[in-house]
């Protein structure tokens, strides 16, 4: 079933009204007929049409969460940091619930993703991490032997004490629509109705968290974000947000890639931008847009890459290493109507220009391969200007790079969060 955006709204309207404590008899009436009574701590609206489905896929045990954060980390990344020991197994939930897609119409869909719970421990807090960018549908949280990432959250938080909650996104895990790579509004919905599906599953699994934080790394920060203003404007509390290597306005980071390429670039920022490209095409109707955007030696590889059809090992052995050496020279000139078409919805998609109430924490590195400093401080000044919490900006350091100062911020999230918990550990 279809729910119209003025239905959308009043929905949100009637759930802020009742977690704030306003709303009337007859908004209880009809705000039942669509989602439940929210918890009392915390305060977390149910949207899901469904109760979600939920399975235990396994147990960490102290011995394999400290294996990640050692031996695993290194092989991740030779970033030096070291995390403290994990202090308690953690059990693996994969959660298949429903949602919309915004940009369809609000058209329902399966998504999927994961819950990480500690063992003996009591009111957990929640940390909800949204991943970043991956190049297949299975390196995902819900399939987390496959996503290192996430087992590094995992070891770093849930190992400690906190309830790890991962969205897969649209186009990954079990959901079989295309990729909503950076599109916004579909990003955060997908992570608003796993929070729901979340409440449900740890309410059946007699579960009672405490505080909630957001974090996310790379793609996942634009993901936060957006979830992070969603929660905002519906009265949902969140105690605090990290965002590791934040491109924060999609428009100038990939204005980055094509007209200011450096020596730091990787190669798979040519894969990011076809995802981007074929992205956009699907969610926001604009046919013809890679067709027009990308080379047409690039365009079929660009394409199995994004339907997930080929591996990135595949895709770059055909395309080239820069961004602007994947594009047509005449989509990327100042007068090209696609171009144009494109660039407006990436200035439409920035994701820090509302007046902030959560504490937040950005993170950057000297040597990032995808992000800049400054890109990633953005919301720093923008806030000050507006009068919003003020963002605290943290270095990494010199040699942190994209994976390095994912690394950072976990050791040094972990710290800040557990300082503003209400309940000492």
């Amino acid at each position: 079933m279809k729910m119209s955006l003025k239905c959308l709204v009043r929905r949100a309207f009637l759930a802020c009204a009742i977690l704030a404590g306003t709303a009337t008899a007859a908004d209880n009436s009809i705000l039942n007929s669509t989602i439940q009574q929210a918890a009392s701590s915390p305060k977390w609206p149910d949207w899901s049409k469904s109760a979600p489905s939920f399975q235990r896929i396994g147990e960490y045990s102290v011995e394999r969460l400290n294996k990640i954060l050692t031996e695993e980390r290194a092989a991740f990344s030779g970033f030096a940091v070291e995390f403290p020991k994990a202090t308690n197994a953690v059990t693996l939930y994969k959660v298949v619930y429903d949602t919309v897609i915004p940009e369809d119409g609000n058209r329902p869909v399966k998504a999927s993703g994961l819950i990480a719970v500690p063992v003996d421990v009591r009111h957990p807090p929640v940390l909800f991490y949204q991943h970043g960018t991956v190049f297949s549908r299975d390196e995902v949280p819900s399939d987390i032997e496959k996503s290192a990432e996430t087992r590094l959250v995992v070891a770093a938080f849930a190992a400690r004490g906190y309830i790890v909650v991962a969205a897969d996104y649209l186009g990954k895990g079990v959901s079989d629509e295309p990729e909503a790579w950076l599109v916004k509004e579909s990003s955060a919905q997908v992570c608003v109705d796993m929070l729901a599906a979340a409440r449900s599953v740890l309410a059946d699994l007699k579960k009672k968290p405490a505080e909630l934080f957001l974090c996310g790394w790379s793609q996942g920060t634009l993901n936060t974000a957006a979830f992070l203003e969603r929660l905002e404007n519906t009265g949902v509390p969140v105690r605090a947000a990290g965002f590791a290597s934040a491109p924060n306005d999609i428009y100038l980071c990939v204005n980055r890639w094509i007209h200011v390429p450096s020596k730091l670039d990787v190669n798979w920022l040519t894969g990011a931008a076809a995802l981007l490209i074929h992205s956009y095409e699907h969610y926001y109707k604009l046919p013809g847009l890679a067709a027009a955007a990308i080379k047409p030696e690039y365009q079929q590889t660009a394409r199995d890459l994004y339907l997930n059809r080929i591996t990135w090992e595949t895709a770059a052995k055909t395309l080239p290493f820069y961004v602007q050496d994947l594009l047509q020279p005449e989509f990327i000139a100042r007068n090209s109507p696609a171009a144009d078409l494109l660039f407006r919805q990436m200035q439409a998609n920035r994701v820090y220009n509302w007046r902030f109430k959560t504490p937040t924490f950005y993170y950057y590195g000297a040597v990032d391969e995808v992000v800049t400093p400054y890109m990633v401080q953005l919301p720093v000044e923008y806030q000050k200007t507006l009068g919003g919490t003020l963002p605290v900006a943290v270095a990494a350091g010199e040699k942190a790079d994209h994976r390095g100062t994912f690394l950072f911020s976990l050791v040094d999230l972990k710290k800040r969060f557990d300082a503003m918990l209400s309940t000492k550990r």
